[in-house]
């Protein structure tokens, strides 16, 4: 039986890497720092993050999949949430590629992004093609997924998704930041999972995959969708960044936790979450819109409290 190592077991994307390398006759160990934090129902072998030890934490490891990052930079809260950063991120993940090299780990499954870009000044986009540069330096035969944004089994794992749906339920108007003509290509994080097992049992030296859902939409069309399948009707008014910007910290603020930042209103804009053709996957997110319309958007999903 080969063994996997996947980064982030007990959180969101990992979980879902983990039980379809269960499915497939994987041995599965999970690198974590939420070990104690977070429940482990499936009883995986836990080991610390190697950042956080000295331990030869990779030793044994055949795959490792990495879904380890952090979707913005967060100063912190004297008594509330810790504090992250792209470039805390950045070196982590160099980190965990020199602790597989050292070992001779078979194959790494990196999660990128979609549009990543050395020279972007927007440091989740840069901090992703710096990492794709580094692991192809580590000489280990690896593949890098490139998704956009996930949906998951439910509203709640959702993020994105699930508090454009809870704005829609819970005030009057939304909005785009400008026209809302920038895509998005959210895919189903089973198809992720799939996916990224896929990957783990292949040979080549080398591979880069988009691993986008198969539906694209605008962000106009998507609050469109959203709305209508949740019966609602909201007029959806285009505002400048700045403008939109300010809306999304004061409901932040509200509900205590980070919306949306201004890096990331800027990656919409910019187009940075969709690539041109066919996405990968098969499931539609307007059919998971349609099956979760009652209870989508019901209660606010926060990132900070994900995170802990």
């Amino acid at each position: 039986m080969k063994t996997i190592a996947i980064t982030g077991v007990l959180g969101y994307s990992g979980r879902y890497v983990a039980a379809e390398a269960v499915r497939r006759g994987w041995c599965v160990i999970g690198l974590t720092n939420s070990a104690g934090r977070l429940p482990n129902p499936a009883g995986y072998e836990l080991r610390p993050m190697p950042w956080s030890t000295q331990d030869n934490v990779l030793a044994g490891v055949d795959v490792l999949v990495n879904t380890y990052w952090v979707r913005f930079s967060y100063a912190g809260k004297q008594g509330g949430h810790a504090a992250f950063s792209h470039d805390e991120a950045v070196q982590n993940t160099r980190t965990l590629f020199a602790a597989a090299q050292r070992v001779g780990v078979g194959r790494v499954v990196h999660t990128g992004i979609t549009c990543p870009d050395i020279a972007s000044e927007l440091p989740y986009f840069r901090g992703k093609a710096e990492l794709e540069q580094a692991l192809a330096a580590t000489g280990l035969p690896h593949s890098i997924l490139r998704p956009a944004i996930l949906f998951g089994d439910t509203p709640q794992e959702s993020i994105l998704i699930n508090n454009m749906a809870w704005s829609l339920r819970h005030l009057p108007a939304v909005a785009t930041f400008g026209w809302g003509d920038y895509c998005l290509q959210p895919i189903h994080v089973q198809d992720f999972a799939e996916l990224a097992m896929d990957e783990a049992e292949r040979s080549e030296p080398s591979r880069i995959i988009n691993a986008t859902g198969v539906e694209a939409y605008t962000f106009r069309e998507l609050w469109r969708l959203l709305a209508r399948s949740m019966g609602l009707w909201r007029p959806i008014l285009p505002v400048p960044h700045a403008v939109g910007y300010m809306a999304a910290k004061l409901l932040g603020a509200l509900v205590g936790d980070v919306m949306l930042t201004r890096d990331e209103i800027a990656g919409l804009s910019q187009n940075r979450l969709a690539v041109p053709g066919s996405g990968l996957g098969s499931r539609h997110l307007s059919t998971w819109l349609q099956q979760h319309s009652a209870t989508l958007g019901c209660k606010y999903a926060s990132e900070l409290s994900r995170r802990q």
